[in-house]
């Protein structure tokens, strides 16, 4: 399992003041060094955290250090073609709802896959990977590959919101059957979403199917108590399956 960063609240905190501090390419780097194989942007419409230009640096910076990038968001052409001029890693299509805060939902499938099929199709035909969204159902997989898509990226909240409960194994099973149900289809397993040093390792050990996970806003917390430098390596870690260390954000109460 690797371990890409999420920096948009890098962004955002940045954009609160203006200027340039904090730097998402610092931290980008203070990541890779770190021992993260990959960084994620995640650039919305109204560009409150990750702007266009972001998207751009951070794509040179990661090919200079040889990482992975992972550009998130939906099927607005503007962000389609930044990705497929820039040849990003990753593009994963998300679903957005308008006024969301966070993204809350996988796309609805098979009804959406004739809105994903043609930009999968495109993104492909110049080497772009592809991954969406979904939730954790096993039987949307079959039709989540015939979108033509390489992976998935299995949206992990549920799980996360069920860590401290009774409701904890249920949904770790449905995660799990939903990769192997990925895997089964042809397709490669991303998961993303509320993940953090408490939930993480569980996951990992589960379900080694996944191949990369996508983290921010509990990571970018965690390194205000803990250090950027050191919360990566403890993420990289969990990603293991190893009991890294919990910061105060995370702790179960």
């Amino acid at each position: 399992m690797k371990l890409s960063v999420n920096l948009n609240k890098i962004a955002l905190l940045r954009n609160s003041r203006g200027g340039d501090n904090p730097s998402p390419e610092k931290a980008a780097r203070t990541c890779i060094a770190a021992g993260a194989a990959g960084l994620t942007l995640h650039w919305r419409e109204d560009n409150r955290h990750t702007l266009a230009s972001d998207v751009r640096r951070l794509r040179e910076v990661a090919a200079e250090l040889g990482a992975e990038f992972n550009l998130e968001g939906d099927l607005r052409r503007e962000l389609v073609d930044l990705a497929l001029e820039l040849r990003v890693t990753q593009l994963t299509l998300v679903p957005v709802t308008p006024g969301e805060i966070t993204s809350d939902h996988g796309w609805s499938l098979p009804a959406d896959l004739d809105q994903l099929a043609p930009v999968i199709a495109t993104a492909k035909a110049v080497g772009v990977r592809t991954s969406i969204f979904v939730d954790a159902v096993p039987e949307a997989m079959a039709a989540a590959a015939a979108t033509g898509t390489s992976r998935v990226e299995i949206y992990t909240e549920p799980y996360a919101a069920a860590f401290s409960t009774d409701r904890r194994d249920v949904e770790l099973t449905r995660l799990r059957d939903t990769a192997r149900a990925a895997v089964a289809a042809g397709l490669g397993v991303n998961a993303g979403h509320d993940l953090n040093l408490a939930n993480l390792p569980t996951l990992a050990r589960a379900v080694p199917e996944v191949d990369e996970v996508s983290i921010g806003h509990a990571l970018v917390a965690d390194a205000l108590y803990l250090g950027l430098d050191e919360t990566v390596r403890r993420y990289v870690r969990a990603t293991r399956g190893e009991e890294a260390g919990v910061a105060a954000v995370t702790r179960d109460p």
